[in-house]
């Protein structure tokens, strides 16, 4: 009896030593700066595919629910400005591709994730660019927020549970405070760029009164 108890132990210590020799290694930490852990990024990363799949009508849906509840932002927008019906609004064309493209900008984010120093390049250039949009204010990015969370919802349907809202929320976030933030390092910069323009400027007249003298 004993001796088969002490076979069935051995037997099964083996099978233990193979089973870890098989386990693929655990991934490796995420950096610090990142605020999911490795699982929540390695399930949001798995849930995106079914977003990236359905970039355009998610984004649709993403707009339509931004001008439900913010009618006065499609003011911005100077290709399809004058949709003022929700039905109007999806049908454009232009709604559509302007949608697409941040679509994109939010997959390539999320994407970036694995490489954070690219990340912050990425979406603090994605911020900076708003800065040449008339009449923006940073405070708008924050607005699309739950209307992004409504379109992921509706594309992922029963896959969208509250672990993954959970996951969803803290990523935009995420995503939402650094081009805000790109926005805010755009903006800081402008003063000493206009200082410089002024400066050339200021030499180029004096090179040009010297030439001319």
């Amino acid at each position: 009896m004993g001796c088969k108890l002490s076979r069935a132990l051995a037997s099964r210590e083996q099978a233990s030593k193979e089973k870890d020799l098989t386990d693929p290694p655990p991934p490796p930490p995420l950096d610090p700066r990142i605020p999911l852990s490795a699982k929540q990024k390695f399930n949001m990363v798995k849930s995106w595919k079914g977003i990236s799949r359905a970039l355009e009508p998610t984004g649709v849906y993403m707009f339509l629910e931004l001008f439900e509840n913010h009618s006065e932002l499609i003011g911005l927008f100077t290709k399809f400005n004058q949709l003022r019906t929700r039905d109007e609004q999806a049908e454009s064309l232009e709604l559509a591709e302007h949608a697409t493209i941040v679509m994109n900008s939010i997959d390539e984010g999320i994407k970036a994730m694995d490489n954070v120093d690219f990340f912050f390049d990425l979406l603090h250039q994605i911020g900076a660019s708003h800065r040449k949009i008339p009449g923006f204010k940073k405070e708008y990015f924050w607005k699309i927020e739950h209307p992004f969370l409504e379109a992921v919802r509706l594309t992922l349907g029963d896959r969208y549970t509250d672990n993954m809202d959970n996951i969803y929320r803290i990523t935009i976030k995420f995503l939402l405070e650094t081009v805000v933030r790109g926005y805010e390092l755009a903006e800081e910069k402008e003063p000493n760029d206009n200082v410089k323009k002024a400066v050339n400027s200021s030499e180029a007249n004096t090179s040009k009164a010297e030439k001319g003298s």
